[in-house]
């Protein structure tokens, strides 16, 4: 945004400067193409009046070496024509070239009795001489016309020095102009960079629980101040709303725990004072109390997950997958599932502290509980394009594309899978603990048709 507002003002002065420079250029040229047609139609009229008597005696050659020394002396030729266009005599040695049409013209005007006037501007970069005719009077009849041929070398390197003052003139004012403009620019952007940063940084301070750096400054237009100070307030009500919220689902969870505990304990004690009949009724509620038990946990860890504000620390990623490996490992034997590690040794990764482990401990678990038994669980671990990535494939169901796109919001479970344990939280808290340290998760389909989740973290080192 910097180049583009100094290529804005930039331009602007560019413009003012051609507004400027054109016209002055060309005033210069017509100032100096004046003076000489002034002094070359000063002489042209003398020779003119001086011509009189020899063309009323028709003896013009008497004049003939005044021409010539005038000629050689400014090195301009003189011409003298008769009434009918034809050449009197000449200053030069060749023969006048008269047939352009801007000659012809001139002399068709001083011929038919007409003054000289000023030619058109000639430029630095044509090279014709300036012409001028004057008519020869006598008593107020024209009896020919008296011609010259004026070289404009001097003029014209007059002129383009003087172009090449204003040309430096006008790039020292753009150099200043520069230099005026940088500080300026600076001092108007400085509070849309620092917005430009708070916006950048907003959603992962809010979403970490850090407070936000305020924008608001002292320096800067009074409006993008207005707009810092404005921004300020509303990251500061978003994250009081994240924060009351978070607390709110953290301090429900705990209050709930003492008298779902309670209701536990009383449900189970009543194993003996029901009947028969109301046995599977006593069981179903012991169930849901511990259904919302576990639901409470994983709202406490997605709150933990989300409100945290701990930087991130370097992991060895082998030694975190082999502790939770071993720990699953006797869940997973008892439904008849082998876990397979498989990857390469040696990657360490940045993520919150037991991250990795609550991020294994959550895919495990979805894998172990729609995986059928005598299958197999993939877990995968190898570095690539400066991320290290781990992947989870169970050989269950999976998902359709469309589940696959909802699988990580909160409290989704696919309407195949109603019947089986479970709270919808757990990749939803997965995705959150990933996306905390800048990491993506992606869910897939397996070669055997089940559910592949793989998660990358950035690696350390």
């Amino acid at each position: 945004m910097r180049s583009r507002l100094l290529g804005v003002v930039l331009a602007l002065v560019v413009l003012v400067l051609v507004g400027m420079g054109v016209p002055l250029g060309r005033g210069v040229a017509a100032t100096e193409q004046q003076e000489m047609f002034l002094d070359r139609l000063t002489d042209t009229a003398r020779f003119a009046s001086l011509v009189q008597r020899p063309v009323i005696d028709d003896q013009p050659e008497v004049v003939l070496p005044e021409l010539k020394r005038y000629s050689e002396l400014y090195g301009i030729d003189v011409v003298l024509l008769r009434r009918d266009g034809q050449v009197a005599l000449s200053s030069a040695d060749r023969e006048p070239d008269l047939s352009s049409p801007a000659v012809q013209e001139t002399v068709r005007g001083a011929l038919a009795g007409r003054l000289p006037s000023n030619p058109d501007l000639v430029m630095p970069w044509q090279d014709h001489p300036l012409v001028v005719a004057e008519p020869v009077l006598v008593d107020g009849e024209v009896r020919g016309a008296v011609v010259t041929f004026s070289p404009t070398g001097k003029t014209r390197t007059g002129v383009a020095l003087w172009w090449l003052a204003i040309l430096a003139g006008a790039l020292g004012a753009l150099a200043l102009a520069v230099l005026a403009a940088l500080p300026l620019v600076r001092w108007m952007l400085r509070p849309v960079l620092a917005l430009d940063d708070a916006t950048s940084g907003l959603v992962g301070a809010i979403v970490s629980g850090r407070p936000v750096p305020p924008v608001g400054g002292s320096s800067g237009p009074p409006e993008l101040r207005q707009l810092g100070r404005s921004f300020d307030q509303m990251a500061a009500s978003v994250g009081d709303v994240l924060a009351a919220q978070r607390a709110f689902v953290a301090d429900a969870s705990h209050q709930l725990r003492n008298p779902l505990t309670a209701l536990k304990l009383r449900l189970s004690n009543l194993e003996d004072a029901v009947t028969e009949e109301g046995r599977p009724h006593q069981a179903a509620a012991l169930a849901e109390a511990n259904r919302l038990n576990r639901i409470l946990d994983e709202m406490l860890a997605m709150a933990r997950a989300e409100s945290s504000s701990v930087a991130p620390v370097e992991v060895d990623v082998d030694r975190a997958v082999a502790g939770r490996l071993t720990a699953w490992m006797p869940a997973a034997t008892a439904r008849d599932v082998h876990l397979v590690l498989g990857g390469e040794p040696g990657r360490m990764a940045l993520a919150p502290p037991r991250g990795v482990e609550t991020v294994l401990d959550a895919l495990l678990d979805n894998a172990l509980k729609f995986t059928a038994e005598g299958t197999l669980v993939h877990v995968v671990v190898r570095r690539a394009d400066g991320r290290v990535r781990l992947s989870v494939v169970d050989e269950g169901p999976g998902l359709d594309e469309e589940e696959r796109e909802r699988a990580t919001d909160r409290f989704w479970r696919s309407p195949s899978h109603q019947n089986v344990a479970g709270s919808g939280l757990g990749l939803s808290i997965v995705r959150r603990i990933v996306e905390r340290v800048g990491g993506r998760v992606r869910l897939f389909r397996g070669d055997e048709g089940g559910l592949g989740v793989e998660v990358d973290f950035p690696a350390s080192g």
